[in-house]
């Protein structure tokens, strides 16, 4: 039998409770929604500006250990593009040979197949080692008119192989493509080594319906040098750095008064979701070959 002290929810007491309960839980929503709102454009802006600065960052540091003169930028419509030629390493090559008569020289006055470096090359770093199918660029001015052009190649040569040196704490490197006549020599005796180019290609985009940019930057290695700079390189690998690119502006300056001196600029603003983060940073390019 049940018992007359046990007691149920009506059907109108239950309504009551959801209704209510309903207009507690709008009301706490409607609270919280602009915290919340806020937390994503937050989260939103940070996430933007961490991937400009990050492909900003990236581009510096190739800048930073570009070969002498080899910066160039070309604008071809509303792309933009930053070509280098970053550098592994360099070292001072042996101009004369000692007191005995020893070592191996780099000569200038004929076309030379081999020249003794001072330093051991096993003692460099992973990866800052000159290695076969590098190139030995010495005294690169960009000028063609020259001959000192390390994109027309008239004042580098492949290496076939690196080795011992002639005298002790030497390395010899030998090159692959034969005998090669170097125009000028380095006032300072010294040359650098490089593989391949590196272009970064900036194209803005117009917002999408989404509020997005949808232009991209990306940087393309492991591609061939030549004269005139590639727009967009052929070959190689292409990596993407950012995306929802809405505007770029990437612009290279000698010194005025010396053109040993140069300045990259750099600024890209990326929008999603209708926020942008513009980012702007000047890079100091040291042409002194």
């Amino acid at each position: 039998m049940t018992s007359r002290y046990q007691r149920a929810f009506t059907l109108i007491e239950m309504v009551i409770v959801i209704a209510i309960t309903g207009a507690m839980a709008a009301a706490v929503a409607l609270f919280l929604r602009w915290p919340f709102q806020e937390y994503l454009a937050t989260a939103r802006r940070a996430e933007l500006s961490d991937m400009a600065d990050t492909a900003l960052r990236r581009m510096g540091r190739d800048l930073r250990i570009a070969l002498p003169n080899s910066v160039r930028v070309t604008t071809v419509g509303a792309t933009t593009y930053l070509e280098m030629l970053p550098t592994i390493t360099g070292g001072r090559y042996r101009a004369a040979v000692d007191n005995t008569g020893a070592g191996d020289i780099l000569d200038f006055t004929v076309a030379d197949t081999s020249f003794d470096m001072f330093g051991l090359i096993g003692a460099l770093p992973a990866g800052q080692a000159p290695v076969a199918g590098n190139r030995v660029v010495v005294y690169n001015l960009g000028a063609a008119s020259v001959g000192a052009d390390a994109y027309q190649g008239n004042n580098t040569n492949i290496i076939a192989n690196t080795g011992a040196g002639t005298l002790a704490n030497e390395s010899k490197i030998t090159f692959a493509a034969g005998a090669q006549r170097f125009p000028l020599a380095s006032p300072g005796n010294t040359f650098q080594v490089i593989s391949t180019p590196v272009t970064y290609t900036c194209t803005p985009g117009a917002l999408s319906a989404a509020g997005d940019g949808s232009g991209t930057l990306t940087r393309t290695f492991g591609y061939a040098i030549t004269a005139a700079q590639p727009t967009p390189p052929a070959g190689g690998t292409t990596a993407l750095l950012a995306n929802n690119i809405f505007t770029c502006n990437i612009s290279y300056q000698q010194g005025l008064a010396d053109t040993r001196e140069a300045i990259v600029s750099m600024q890209i603003a990326i929008t999603r979701s209708n926020e942008t983060v513009n980012l702007y940073n000047e890079v100091h390019v040291s042409n002194a070959p």
